[in-house]
Parts: C-alpha cells; structure tokens; sequence
C-alpha cells in the first residue's frame, strides 16, 4: 500500500515505456512474417512480456495471466499454428467474453473448444488452415477481436474480406492495426466505410522500432493539470501517431495543459484556461476514461462521457469501479445504459483516509496516483499492478519529486 506526497511545482523529463498496443501486435505480425529480426523498443510490461514467451517455442499450455490483448491476438494466431495449443489466464481472465472472436475463427473454419465455461476461457485450439474468405461482425465489438481477425488475414490461402456491421467503435485501433500490417507489406485498406480487404500477400520481414506510448503519457498530462506550475518533457511521442491516445492531448488542453512538439518528443505545460464542464465521447479511447473522469472529478470540473461500453469487460468492471473509488473522495458519480458516466457536482462526506482498490486494474492506480496532490492522505492498494503496461510507473513520479510511502495495511 503507497501513500504519496506530490509537489505542487513539477519540472521534470521521463523516458515513457514503449507502447504495450503496438508491441503486442508487432510481434504477432513479425512472427508471422517469420523475421528473424525483433522489434526494437519493446514494451518491458507484463503483456508484453507473455506475448514474447508465447510466441517463442513450443508450448502446450499457455499462461497468458491477465493480459487481454494477448488472449484475443494468440487466440486468432494459434487457430492457423499447427498444434494443439491450450490458452488460460487468471481468475478474471477466465470471466472476460471471448465467444464472439470464436465464433467468427469458427466460422471461418477454426477448431476451437471451451475447456470449462462456454463463451469464456481457457481454450483448446488445434491450428489449420483456415479457407472461409468473408465474414461479418458488429462493428461495436471490442477491437481486440477485429484487430486479432486482420493480422492473421495476410496468410490466409485467400486472404479475408471483413465486413463490420452498424457503429464501429475504437477506430483508431482498428486504423494502428492496420497501419502496422502495411508497414511488415500486408496489402490491407478500408474498401468502404465499413468494409476491410486483406488481400493474401504474405507479410516482409521488416526492421521496426516501437514508438513510445501516449496511454502512459495521460497519468504526467494528469499531474500537469493538478500542479500549480509544470513542465515535464515526455521524448519518444509522435505528432503523427496513429494511436488513438494521442487524442487525449486535445482533451487535456480543454483542462488547462498545453503539448508542444519538439523533434524529440513532447513538452507538457500548465496555462489557466480550463473549461467549466467537460462533455465527450470516448468511444476511441476508452482506456483513458479513467484519467478523465478522476481529472475532471478532483478539478471540480462536472462531466459526461459516453462511448465508454467496452469499460466493463476491461479488467475489472471500471464503471463500477470508479463510481465506488471516487465515492471515497467525496464525489456521487452515476451510469447511464452502461456506456455513460456522469458528474454534475454532487458531493458526499470523504473518507478521512480513503484507501483505493485497483482491482488488478493497471489503469486504476496509475489514474488515481495523482488525486494524492489533492489529498495527500489517500492510499493506493495493490500498486504493484501497475507492471501490467508500465512497470516502472513509481519509480518515475520518484523522478518527477514525488515521496512515496510503502504502508502496512
């Protein structure tokens, strides 16, 4: 258990870890190139790091623990791996959905068993070729899915026509997938607003070097805000990135931070412009919902967010999660549908010192990290979680000044 005390002054300069989202799919996407060449910058996170075990050697079972990204992506990559391949993960692990990307492998031709509950992991997959050419989805299912279908599609024996049905949501993801193939030579575009063409033209080894990752930046966008002053250098982000994070640059200048772009990265700096309500879909980046709305809450800045209908088979349900956390700082936040989290200002009695569960939830101790410059009392449960995308996410608020107390509960 941590409790942290925050200066209110923040001037400092952090190597981000590499983007755990690119990582996990260029390795799937060297592997089936065949490269003897290994991505460059690879994310030194717990995804990131059973990915790469999966994907060297021969391994019957496979324990994925708690990474998501890579169940959906080894799930797709085993159905064309000859071999009979089991794949579990944690208690949790074995709670998320994954019946609709099996079901579409299946359709496909893939042979795939529920080892205990039907629709959930673990799983035994026998890897073939798979023959089946065209297949549909909705297009408001996770993109983990969609994104783990596209990558095997370059060697398939004819390729993969893959038609996304209503609103598609996470476009960003799908578009850094997609981004990714063509760069290792996949013939791969949008043949409509809502149709994918995969053409069977096998993957090229390619040299690559993962760039670093704009989720992680959000938690120093965070202490920006919340300092009186702030300068924090942030090397290694693109201006011209296609994750979908980036985007949280727009949001945070709504909340008083400016990014400027320099050929080394990026320069976070506090101005005294900051909205007095915040109103945003965040159906394109639901894995920074948490950011925001702790952001907005500790800002004393009403919200609400919609597109958030992926946040409850994340890895915890963290609608819920944030409502029961944020309960014990003293704001009453609500859900709507599901998909809809709102503040308007309604406060309660804090806790005099509030301990905050992370729910073996990365994103939920590294979002609350930050309140602490706003009460300094509160703790972090479990923050060894944070090894999950950023390991070594202590250590750098360390850097930034930061005092961090390892407690007994």
């Amino acid at each position: 258990m941590y409790q942290l005390s925050i200066p209110t002054r923040i001037r400092t300069k952090i190597q981000l870890p590499a983007s755990k989202s690119i990582s996990n799919r260029a390795l799937i996407i060297n592997t089936l190139a065949k490269s003897k060449l290994v991505p460059e910058n690879l994310s030194d996170c717990d995804d990131t790091r059973v990915m790469i075990k999966a994907l060297q050697g021969h391994h019957e079972v496979i324990d994925i623990m708690a990474a998501g990204t890579s169940m959906r992506f080894l799930t797709a990559y085993l159905s064309i791996t000859p071999g009979v391949h089991t794949i579990t993960g944690t208690t949790r692990m074995q709670q998320r959905p994954i019946h609709v990307l099996v079901n579409a492998l299946r359709s496909m031709g893939a042979e795939i068993e529920y080892i205990k509950s039907e629709g959930f992991p673990p799983l035994r997959i026998t890897g073939k070729a798979l023959t089946k050419n065209e297949i549909s989805l909705p297009g408001n299912i996770s993109s983990q899915y969609i994104s783990a279908l596209l990558m095997i599609a370059p060697v398939l024996p004819n390729g993969l026509k893959l038609s996304l049905k209503g609103e598609i949501i996470s476009r960003p993801y799908i578009n850094l997938t997609i981004q990714l193939m063509k760069e290792f030579g996949a013939v791969v575009d949008w043949n409509s607003e809502h149709d994918i063409l995969i053409k069977p033209v096998p993957y090229t080894p390619t040299s690559y070097v993962i760039e670093n990752d704009w989720s992680a930046a959000s938690y120093w966008y965070q202490l920006a805000a919340f300092a009186e002053e702030a300068e924090i250098t942030l090397p290694g982000l693109l201006p011209n990135s296609y994750q979908g994070d980036r985007r949280g640059a727009e949001l945070f200048r709504k909340l008083g931070v400016d990014t400027s772009f320099t050929k080394d990265g990026v320069i976070l700096t506090k101005n005294n412009s900051c909205v007095s309500r915040l109103e945003e879909d965040l159906v394109d980046i639901p894995d920074l919902a948490q950011t925001f709305v702790v952001t907005c809450a500790l800002k004393n800045i009403p919200f609400y967010f919609s597109g958030l209908q992926s946040l409850k088979i994340k890895e915890t349900d963290r609608i819920g999660a944030l409502i029961s956390e944020l309960g014990k700082l003293g704001y009453i936040l609500h859900q709507e549908k599901d998909s809809i989290l709102y503040w308007n200002g309604e406060r309660c009695e804090p806790q005099t010192t509030p301990e905050i569960k992370t729910y073996e939830d990365h994103r939920m101790a590294m979002a609350f990290a930050p309140a602490a410059m706003y009460v300094p009392q509160m703790r972090i449960l479990e923050p060894e979680v944070v090894s999950k995308s950023y390991p070594l996410f202590w250590e750098d608020l360390k850097i930034a000044g930061v005092e961090i107390s390892q407690l007994k509960r």
